[in-house]
């Protein structure tokens, strides 16, 4: 087995973009999500290292030792990091020539050919599911021999191979959460919406649904949901609680653990007996039956995604949903601490008539429905108009009269914060 390292490489500050997070950006608050999709092929090649730089402050040279220990670096990447990325390659490959240097992640498996074209010391990309594809390359196989490896030959040709199945006994899978104990201070990662300190994992990949907004169904998972057993769920879970006694909330990542609801409901009761406080992805057509059983064996928040009350929209984004199906917003406002919904954001367009979601007493012409939009929060209360309007105000004031903030911004320079010194 070579010796391998597994790198989230240094980059922009406050960069949320490792080999977990579903959106990769700066944001507003400190967040850092797990590198789970790092972590689990690191899980499977013994002897190996995981180095999340960003949200342990790492810069260049605290990993550059690591180029003469190594023989295989594999780094996570995004869109947004692909540039800065490659220059840790560059460099890597600098300090140690014969490194052999591979990427994986949703930018690379959508743009193999780019990337690969983008540098040449780059010898591999993973595609796709990429696990096994990553062990087989950290045994020392030949490349041709790899599926869902795309590779530069001896004569630098790109080479794509076949692509590889997707794994369907998820089983075969390792506990990712010793890789977290062995190579990763946990404190170091946030979510705005997860008690403090928290740690997040898989119990299954992909989602049946088709949304056209969603990262890693298109590009990773697939959109067929495969799961892990219960038991071997529950298993990982009493470890990791041994094994990180700090820990106040366990957040499954699954696109949408709801999708499987007699599973899910397997899955809660087992939790239930373990006293752990949990939390997911769900869609907003859960039944309230299935609610009280999650949330009677500790399910402490719903992320769910509504994304719109407008049928439309929903059509137009191939959510695969009907707003008259969506009945999480009446569950939420008789359980609302135990459901956090995603808000919705703003429609745009004609949304005249398709107000489904508003109280029963609420008109269609209220504030708090006008434009269709719909966040999930609890019905508009008497002022709430009143309230809009100053609200609205204040807006255009600030907008009217306030400083143009494009003209204070420099000029974009996308790489001043990479540390590669």
């Amino acid at each position: 087995m070579m010796k391998t390292l597994f790198l989230q490489a240094p980059s922009f500050e406050g960069f949320d973009g490792g080999a977990g997070a579903r959106y990769q950006m700066r944001r507003e608050v400190k967040s850092f999500w797990y590198p789970t999709w790092l972590a689990q092929p690191a899980a499977l090649v013994e002897g190996s290292k995981l180095i999340d730089a960003p949200p342990h402050r790492l810069r260049f040279a605290d990993i550059a030792p690591e180029a003469n220990e190594r023989d295989l670096i594999v780094l996570h990447t995004s869109t947004p990091s692909f540039s800065s990325d490659i220059k840790t390659v560059r460099a890597l490959k600098d300090l140690n020539p014969k490194l052999k240097i591979g990427m994986v992640g949703a930018k690379v498996a959508v743009d193999p050919t780019g990337s690969l074209q983008a540098c040449e010391q780059l010898d591999f990309v993973g595609r796709n599911e990429f696990d096994f594809t990553v062990k087989e390359v950290a045994e020392g196989r030949d490349f041709a021999g790899i599926k869902g490896l795309s590779y530069r030959d001896a004569a630098g040709r790109i080479v794509h191979n076949e692509e590889r199945p997707i794994l369907h006994n998820m089983d075969e899978l390792p506990f990712v959460t010793p890789v977290y104990k062995r190579d990763l201070t946990i404190e170091n990662y946030f979510g705005g919406y997860l008690l403090h300190p928290y740690i997040s994992f898989y119990t299954g990949r992909g989602c049946k649904s088709r949304c056209t907004f969603c990262l890693w169904p298109q590009t990773v998972g697939g959109h067929a949901y495969r799961v892990r057993s219960v038991g071997h769920v529950i298993d990982e879970l009493k470890w990791a609680k041994q094994a990180f006694p700090q820990v106040k909330e366990f957040f499954f990542d699954d696109d949408t653990l709801t999708d499987n609801l007699p599973r899910v409901e397997e899955l809660a009761r087992e939790i239930g007996k373990l006293g752990i406080t949990w939390s997911c992805n769900a869609k907003g057509n859960v039944p309230r039956s299935t609610l009280k059983i999650l949330k009677d064996n500790g399910l402490r928040l719903l992320l769910v995604g509504y994304e719109s009350g407008n049928q439309q929209i929903l059509h137009n984004i191939k959510k695969g949903m009907r707003v008259d199906h969506q009945g999480l917003p009446r569950a939420r406002h008789r359980h609302s601490r135990h459901l956090h919904p995603r808000p919705a954001g703003r429609d745009q367009g004609n949304h005249r008539g398709n107000h489904s979601f508003r109280h029963r007493n609420q008109p269609a012409h209220h504030p708090g429905v006008a434009r269709g939009a719909v966040s999930g929060d609890l019905p508009a209360q008497a002022g709430d108009g009143q309230r809009l309007v100053c609200h609205r105000q204040r807006r255009a004031g600030r907008r009217v009269g306030g400083p143009d903030r494009a003209t204070q911004l420099p000029a974009s320079q996308p790489h001043r914060n990479l540390r590669l010194g």
